[in-house]
Formats: structure tokens, C-alpha cells, sequence
């Protein structure tokens, strides 16, 4: 009889133990997420394996030499300040924390969706420092912060567990560009310095092979076969409508510009065929937050996405 209860306790204990254990990754309490757990997978390293950059160095624009005309980066323009950061930087780190004059940036790089984007780093007059957790949904980076250890996915934009859930970042717009495009654009830009304070070897990209494969590394929950799942896109979601500009469409403009309505509003649209970008901009000439990404995470976050197709 002592050995049957002994029995039923460790029974009883290792289910209730085990249950918590499979809703942590990577240290973090995947209970209560506001996704489907499951949908959650380890990318490989552990949490802060991909170091983010927290005291970024800049250099100017006429130093940076290591750049060359075509070459990819994410440029971000606020309080008067322009800055760009190498995407041959930014795919060993996919983090910068950064500050333009008072004002707390995040800049975030998902090689594998190719989604390059900057928020607004503060929540109530909090400044949030963000991180790589190791952990992905849809293929795209979870992103923490160390104020309160939430996971963050980039894409949505959003908190999807802890303390924060359910909060929201505000994206920046950020230009997704050759280097060449954004200097002429602001010829006084800073570069973010190779002097990153870590041994890496930014001459060589560790995902060159992914990108023009047709594979993807990590499970996605919906995919759409329209379009080879890493065709470039412009994406724009507004009042709660989305819509997906392919770049092959983009490249049959005469004028690269295009006006559109989404979400009951006049967007403009310009779209550089020689550095491979775009930006959106409203009926003001304001520009607008658009993310240039793979088309397979642009469906992925955004299954009911309309498409843009020429007549």
C-alpha cells in the first residue's frame, strides 16, 4: 500500500511539475501567451545568444568605407537626425537600442523575414531596452525587454506575454534601402560603426544561402502560394485594413508612384526601382510606417491582406 501511494504522488507531482516546465522557453513563462504556445519555436541560441547592440557607436558618412553603393541598410530620420544601420551589421545583433536626442529607438532586423523596423522604445515615460530571446513566431523574432522580461513579436508590433501583453509599439517609419539611395537623401547621416564591441565578422552574411533558397527554416502557421514566399513586398496596414504592394508589380510602374485608398484613406505610394524600395506617405505627403519583408511574413501576420495587382 506505501508503495502504490509513493506511486500515485510521483504521478501526481510530475504532472503538475511538467505542466509549467513545457510553457517555458529560453526562461520565459510562455503561459497565459497571448498566441498558441505551440506556434512558439526555439530559433537555436538562447536568450541574448544574438547580442543586441546597446551602446551603438556612429560614424560619419564619408568614414563608413566598408559600405558600398548597393549594399542594404535600414535608415531611420527623427528630432533632426538621420542614421543608418547596416543590414550586414544588424543580421549578427537584429537589435540596436538607440536614442534620437530625448527620444528612446529600438532598431530591429528579422533576417529570416527580411523585416527591418524601428519603434518607439518608451511606454508611460518608461524606457523599454530590448533584446533577442531566441525564440520565434511565424519565423519572425521575439523580441524582450529587460524592464519586465515580456516577449514582444516584431511584426505585430505587440507584447505577447508577460507583465506587458497586449501592449502596443509604435513603429517608426524606417527605409528599408540601398545605402547609396539613403545618402543621397541625407547626405549627413550617420552609419552605425562596425565598432560594435563584438568579435564578428561583418563581411560575410550567415543567411545568404537562405534567402535565395525557396525553403523556410521555421514552421509558419499560413502560407499563400500567389507569390514565391520570399518576394519582397511593401506591406501597409491602416485602420485595420492591409495591403501588399509585390515588388514585381512595383517594377511595371512608368513612374514608380501609384495612389491607393486603404482603410478609407488616400495613401501615396514611390517606389525605386534602382535601390529596390518604396515609401508610403498620406494624403498630406506625411510619410507612413510600411514594411518591406518577405511576402510569406507579410501573409503570415496578415492572412486577410489585400494584394496589389496592375490592371
Amino acid at each position: 500500500m506505501k508503495y502504490i501511494y509513493s506511486s500515485v504522488f510521483l504521478v501526481l507531482l510530475l504532472t503538475v511539475s511538467s505542466a509549467p516546465l513545457a510553457q517555458v522557453m529560453n526562461g520565459f513563462d510562455l503561459s497565459g501567451a497571448s498566441i498558441d504556445a505551440s506556434e512558439i519555436h526555439h530559433g537555436g541560441p538562447p536568450r541574448d545568444g544574438i547580442p543586441s547592440i546597446d551602446q551603438p557607436r556612429f560614424i560619419a558618412a564619408d568614414e563608413a568605407s566598408f559600405l558600398q553603393p548597393d549594399d542594404r541598410i535600414l535608415g531611420v530620420y527623427l528630432e533632426g537626425i538621420a542614421r543608418a544601420y547596416p543590414l550586414a551589421i544588424l543580421n549578427w545583433h537584429e537589435v540596436v537600442n538607440d536614442t534620437f536626442g530625448d527620444v528612446p529607438v529600438t532598431v530591429t532586423f528579422c533576417p529570416l523575414c527580411a523585416s527591418g523596423m524601428a519603434f518607439a522604445a518608451e511606454i508611460e515615460q518608461e524606457r523599454l531596452d530590448f533584446g533577442v530571446s531566441g525564440l520565434l513566431y511565424n519565423s519572425d523574432v521575439l523580441l524582450y525587454d529587460h524592464q519586465s522580461e515580456s516577449l514582444w513579436s516584431q511584426i505585430m508590433s505587440q507584447a505577447i506575454s508577460g507583465p506587458m501583453k497586449g501592449v502596443q509599439l509604435e513603429f517608426l517609419p524606417t527605409s528599408h534601402t540601398s545605402w547609396d539611395e539613403w545618402r543621397s537623401r541625407h547626405p549627413d547621416t550617420q552609419v552605425l560603426s562596425t565598432d560594435t564591441g563584438f568579435r564578428r565578422d561583418y563581411r560575410q552574411n550567415p543567411y545568404a544561402s537562405y534567402i535565395n533558397s525557396d525553403r523556410l527554416m521555421f514552421p509558419v502557421a499560413m502560407q499563400d502560394a500567389r507569390m514565391h514566399p520570399k518576394t519582397y513586398v511593401i506591406g501597409v496596414n491602416l485602420n485595420g485594413e492591409q495591403k501588399a504592394y509585390p515588388f514585381p508589380e512595383l517594377m511595371e510602374l512608368t513612374d514608380g508612384r501609384l495612389e491607393d485608398n486603404i482603410g478609407g484613406e488616400l495613401i501615396s505610394l514611390e517606389f525605386d526601382a534602382q535601390a529596390q524600395t518604396g515609401r508610403v506617405f498620406d494624403h498630406e505627403g506625411t510619410e507612413l510606417p510600411s514594411l518591406i519583408a518577405f511576402w510569406f511574413a507579410w501573409f503570415g501576420f496578415h492572412p486577410e491582406t489585400r494584394v496589389f495587382e496592375l490592371p
